[in-house]
């Protein structure tokens, strides 16, 4: 076992001395492998304030199905709470801090396996990203959704209804009573917000993917069904340490192309393909940006959960758990050939194929039968076109259907702020495309999401009339025109860095495509006239980040910095020291 570097042998008494201080280990157990339980319980974000109790649940169950269980907790950034403020650039930084954490502590503890308990924003992705990087057995068993809200009419409510409403707010059509209702209903519960946002979409992918059992992203976190699923996760883990199925044999080519068929079925969050990329980089599977459209192409829409809506009502997750979860969806998707490769091997110790053989759909209205589906083709789609020639990304199953081709004047805005204030002034016009710049990676930094200001877009009488094109990106909450993650970014002059009021911005969803209406020898002469932007932070984690980020299209994975000198390069530490540190005692 990887364990017994820290464990076995004359050498290693130190080591033990140490372990048996943590009381875990005891006389008589140290053959059995250890376990690291990655937990993610943090006060402030409520889809993991109820994770620290659900910890000990998980460390039990290792206990009994044979392991010894070490807990160890990553941060967690609410989304919704940093949500149109400074505090966004830290969410996407974040899942890097903890990816690193992951990946620190498994390897250097030596651990046998890893459990994780994520739910929220960029922690799912992270510990996917680090649990690659460490690709020992692996679990993911999250803290699962939070429950919808219900107003005073009986109408379900969701955080989405709660940010729309200061849209509404704004525009005079709700009054204070009213948006104060909302806002104590809309989240009744702990656990990720109820609708088809980031948090559960990447909950629903890990069962996709391979990595966590079915009902990982649908069974409610206040369900006593959580915990026992949490005990079944623990034995199939120890399994996995039995059998030596690592983290890489489960995440393949085709099992990520699960998770993206999955995703388009169902309506997931744009940030699902950045973090997907980036999983797919980590685990050392070559799997570019076009890719998406190749899976949406050959895969049907069958699901709108909010924020979309399906025609008649608004579904959530706890009505997806009742139609049959994530397995009614695959099963769906099984009977049409060559959607799903049904034969990639999950955490169960079945294929997917075996997995959902005898799952029945139980609400073909929730969950639309597959050759009754909403839209041939997927809900998420990649476009190209002169306007992001490495791709953007829109959620195109939350997309009207008259909004599927759209032409209007660019009206540019330099920061998510600017955009906000100009709505809130009554600036933004029906027909125009809102232009949101340097907010990429980069330029941003951290690519912040724009709930808030989409969100208030929405709420107003304009909402319909409307596009926004944004080299930032979008929470999984965002219905609507809405295109981000434009690549190149405006930080790198991309075309959306050259961008001028009025110019006309044309999208066509159909053929995805997003372009602007001008030369090449314009947008050429405009390149050599652009000057890059002064960098927003010079010091601190968002300065590094910043420095080391790469492109949307990749990722926005940070980059591996060659430090190496030549070999004809005089070592620094060499040459004539510089004034840094004048004044300070020798």
């Amino acid at each position: 076992m990887r364990s017994d570097t820290i464990k076995r042998g004359m050498e290693r008494a130190p080591h033990r001395s140490l372990l048996r201080a943590t009381g875990q280990v005891k006389d008589g157990e140290w053959d059995r492998p250890f376990v690291a339980v990655c937990n993610s319980y943090v006060d402030i974000v409520p889809g993991h304030v109820h994770l620290q109790a659900f910890g000990k649940v998980v460390k039990e169950a290792i206990r009994e199905a044979g392991g010894i269980p070490f807990e160890f907790n990553t941060i967690g950034v609410d989304d919704g709470i940093v949500m149109g403020h400074e505090g966004m650039h830290y969410s996407l930084p974040s899942r890097e801090i903890i990816a690193d954490s992951v990946e620190t502590m498994v390897r250097a503890h030596c651990f046998d396996a890893v459990i994780c308990i994520p739910n929220c924003d960029k922690i799912v992705p992270g510990m996917l990203m680090g649990a690659a990087r460490a690709n020992v057995p692996t679990v993911f068993v999250s803290g699962g959704p939070m429950e919808a809200g219900v107003d005073s009419s009986g109408t379900k409510v969701d955080l989405i209804s709660v940010f729309e409403a200061v849209g509404q707010r704004a525009a005079g059509t709700i009054d204070d009573a009213r948006l104060l209702e909302l806002e104590r209903l809309a989240c009744p519960t702990c656990g990720s917000c109820s609708g088809m946002f980031t948090a559960n979409s990447m909950n629903c992918l890990c069962e996709a993917i391979g990595l966590a059992l079915p009902g990982n992203g649908s069974i409610l976190a206040t369900s006593p069904e959580r915990h026992a699923l949490a005990r079944r996760a623990a034995q199939a883990l120890m399994q996995l340490v039995r059998d030596g199925v690592t983290f890489r044999d489960i995440v393949t080519p085709d099992a990520i192309d699960n998770a993206v068929a999955l995703d388009v079925a169902m309506g997931g969050s744009t940030n699902t393909v950045l973090h997907v990329l980036a999983l797919a980089r980590e685990a050392e599977v070559d799997y570019p940006l076009s890719r998406f459209n190749e899976v949406a192409e050959r895969t049907p829409h069958l699901a709108k959960v909010s924020p979309a809506w399906d025609g008649t009502r608004q579904w959530h997750m706890q009505d997806v758990h009742r139609a049959g979860g994530i397995p009614a969806i695959l099963a769906e998707l099984a009977k049409k050939p060559d959607t799903l490769h049904l034969d990639a091997l999950t955490v169960t110790g079945q294929t997917i194929g075996e997995s959902v053989a005898d799952v029945a759909n139980l609400n073909p209205e929730c969950i639309r039968p597959i050759d009754n589906p909403h839209t041939r083709r997927g809900a998420l789609a990649v476009l190209f076109g002169s306007l992001a020639p490495l791709g953007a990304v829109i959620k195109v199953g939350a997309v009207s259907q008259h909004e599927m081709t759209f032409r209007g004047p660019a009206c540019v805005f330099d920061s998510e702020e600017a955009a906000t204030s100009a709505a809130m002034a009554g600036k933004i016009h029906s027909g125009d495309v809102v232009i949101v710049r340097n907010e990429g990676p980069c330029g941003g930094p951290g690519m912040r999401e724009m709930l808030a200001l989409t969100s208030l877009l929405k709420g107003m009488p304009i909402g319909e009339s409307v596009a926004l094109v944004t080299d930032g990106r979008f929470s999984g909450g965002t219905r609507g025109l809405c295109i981000g993650h434009v690549s190149p970014e405006a930080a790198e002059g991309g075309p959306i860095g050259l961008l001028r009021d009025g110019d006309v911005i044309v999208i066509d969803l159909a053929a995805r495509q997003l372009d602007v209406d001008l030369s090449e020898q314009e947008l050429e002469r405009r390149r050599r006239e652009w000057h890059a932007p002064p960098p927003k932070f010079t010091r601190g984690w968002l300065a590094r980040y910043a420095a080391l980020v790469t492109s949307a299209h990749t990722g926005a994975v940070l980059a591996v910095p060659d430090h190496r000198p030549a070999a004809d390069t005089v070592p620094s530490w060499t040459s004539q020291p510089s004034d840094a540190f004048a004044g300070v005692a020798k």
